[in-house]
């Protein structure tokens, strides 16, 4: 090039031209974007506020966006302008899905496996569990739950405010009446740990609560905001004006159920118009899901009986719902938007895990998880952005003493352990209802997931659930006398 260049000094310009013109080209190639992954034409993200929505027990169809009749204007926008999460999987009940969220881990590490938390319980989150908010706070995030917590009660020392987060209003139990802000007569409504004694519906309180966060908070500090709604968890109720948008569903459960969802929907609204009127949605990642599969049987959807009516939830085509391992149980509704760096209209269709946000959000946050825990979850980031999860091959939906269930590929074991002993296997690529069991089909198989069950099974705690009800039913059997008279006695009551 140097002997071109000495011999023939008169065609320097034309090398010239020909330099700007390619480095024309290529900015204009590179500028359009349209033929590259949208992830690659981003730059790396800068720390997001992080908003993250979770509903109660919703079913997986009741959203516009997965064909519903029920209202869901806000999600649905949220969808089409983000990704929608396809194979996104939760645990089959309130208390441990939650826990998993905050703590990267499966829940049966710290004995938040089997069912919830009651009313009665005193137990709650361990307290040397790592939680989210705490490993962001440490790196300049403001942190705040507006919404349920359902992690313990009965000690201070398991409440969101000893737990991480600066900021916290709602319930603190796992079922309130939305309009008393109670459960068995007690109230369960606070602010910064203070009880607090208002009127109105718990939806609307909750949506307001974090929206008025939004427009006093300094948009220069990362904010962690868990929106974490009640609705749409038994007892079924709304307010009248909500109640009037479904005149024309008969059953009142399904009625007062859509209502509730929709008045949840609304609520997501303004939580996003104060997103933009405060200058911070462009730089909010946003993700919304169901905590667990919606109810099919009376006997999940809580401490209120529901029983003298229609339970209204739609899984729509998968097995059973709430507290099953099927995957109307674990399989949940659920988005994430962030119009910079996630592609409009885009569905992420691998499997992910909700214990896989904790190390996203981390990432994202540049915070460190605790190295004495380590977390079950994966970094999804690559995936939500076009890309894919390196190493998800495996969902584990719940390690308990009685039952599991592992999925590994497109294979799903379902194993009842107690007698009678019941081992079902599923392809979901093929059977995503569940409808053929193959167990006996695939004995290789089934004798593999098993094994891994077991192995995982060896670094569990014992349920907290059972052995708090244990305890409790101990020092009633063992602490009284039944005479013939009194069994009669009980057995003549209405």
């Amino acid at each position: 090039m140097k002997f071109f260049l000495t011999a023939m000094p008169g065609k320097r310009w034309m090398i010239r031209g020909l330099g700007l013109f390619i480095a024309l080209i290529l900015v204009l190639v590179l500028g359009s974007r349209s033929w590259m992954p949208f992830a690659v034409a981003q730059s790396k993200p800068v720390r997001p506020h992080i908003l993250y929505i979770m509903s109660d027990d919703q079913g997986w169809k009741d959203v516009g966006f997965h064909g519903s009749d029920i209202k869901t204007p806000n999600l649905d926008r949220l969808a089409q302008t983000g990704a929608r999460l396809e194979q996104y999987y939760a645990h089959p009940m309130c208390t441990p899905s939650r826990a998993a969220l905050l703590t990267g881990r499966y829940p049966h590490r710290y004995g938040l496996q089997t069912a919830v938390i009651p009313s009665a319980g005193t137990y709650g989150l361990a307290t040397d569990e790592w939680l989210l908010p705490q490993a962001l706070k440490e790196v300049g995030y403001k942190t705040a739950i507006v919404g349920k917590w359902h992690l313990g009660h009965a000690d201070r020392k398991y409440w969101p405010r000893q737990r991480g987060f600066d900021y916290q209003y709602g319930p603190i139990l796992g079922e309130i009446d939305y309009f008393t802000h109670s459960a068995h007569g007690t109230v369960d409504w606070y602010r910064n740990n203070q009880i607090v004694k208002e009127e109105g519906y718990a939806t609307s309180l909750l949506g307001q609560d974090a929206a008025q966060l939004i427009q006093s908070h300094d948009p220069n500090t990362p904010l962690f905001l868990y929106l974490a709604f009640t609705a749409p968890h038994a007892p079924y109720q709304a307010p009248p004006e909500y109640l009037d948008r479904y005149k024309s569903i008969s059953d009142p459960n399904r009625r007062a159920y859509a209502a509730m969802i929709t008045a949840m929907d609304d609520q997501i609204g303004q939580v996003l118009a104060a997103l933009d009127k405060r200058g911070m949605r462009d730089n909010t990642l946003i993700v919304f899901q169901s905590d667990n599969g919606g109810p099919r049987s009376a006997k999940v959807t809580g401490e209120v009986d529901t029983s003298g009516g229609t339970i209204p939830a739609d899984n729509g085509p998968y097995r059973d719902g709430k507290a099953s391992l099927f995957e109307g149980g674990t399989r949940v509704v659920a988005l994430a938007n962030w119009s910079k760096y996630i592609k409009p209209g885009s569905v992420v269709n691998q499997p992910m895990h909700i214990v896989d946000w904790y190390p996203t959000l981390t990432s994202l946050a540049g915070a460190k998880s605790n190295p004495n825990k380590p977390v079950d979850g994966l970094n999804v980031w690559p995936a939500l952005i076009g890309g894919k999860i390196a190493i998800r091959n495996e969902i584990v939906y719940g390690i308990e003493p009685f039952r599991a269930a592992l999925r590994q590929g497109d294979w799903k074991l379902v194993w009842r352990t107690i007698l009678p002993s019941q081992v079902q296997l599923f392809n979901l690529a093929k059977d995503p209802s569940e409808q053929t069991n193959l167990a006996d089909q695939q004995p290789e198989r089934v004798a593999k997931l098993k094994q891994q069950i077991e192995e995982m099974s060896r670094d569990a705690v014992p349920p907290l659930f059972i052995k708090e009800a244990a305890g409790a039913a101990k020092s009633i059997i063992f602490s009284s006398v039944a005479t013939p008279a009194e069994a009669e006695e009980v057995k003549n009551q209405p």
